[in-house]
């Protein structure tokens, strides 16, 4: 039986933290409201431009495209609620504002997340209801 969050406190006990799903599917559905088949669809959709503007970012051979695309990443994660993937973006974008090269590493980072929500998207999708 589960205990009252003040009776885990008083014990002493720490309560486990549950790790955060790449995707806030709680905000997806407030998105699509309530409509599943949207909610896949988005998805879908979602992977694909993920996809797009990673190999994007990889070609980009000017600031400003790096710009273009960092920032279409940041909103098109944020929209879906794939916010930790949306906080890299953002990061990134915010030292190339302030001039700072993008680094090898916070690419990797951003790759790295971009990745995550791509199998978490890509295991929501296999269990699609028919």
């Amino acid at each position: 039986m589960a205990l009252p969050a003040n009776a885990v406190e008083q014990s002493g006990l720490t309560p486990v933290k549950r790790p955060m799903r790449p995707i806030d599917l709680v905000h997806l559905a407030k998105q699509c409201l309530g409509d599943e088949a949207l909610e896949y669809e988005i998805l879908r959709l979602f992977d694909t431009t993920i996809a797009t503007y990673l190999q994007r970012l990889g070609l980009a051979s000017t600031v400003d495209e790096l710009a273009l695309n960092l920032h279409s990443i940041k909103g098109a994660s944020a929209g879906v609620g794939a916010f930790g993937l949306a906080d890299q973006a953002k990061a990134a974008e915010v030292e190339l504002q302030a001039g700072r090269p993008l680094l090898p590493e916070r690419l990797a980072d951003l790759s790295m997340a971009a990745e995550e929500v791509r199998s978490f998207i890509a295991r929501m999708l296999a269990n699609e209801p028919a």
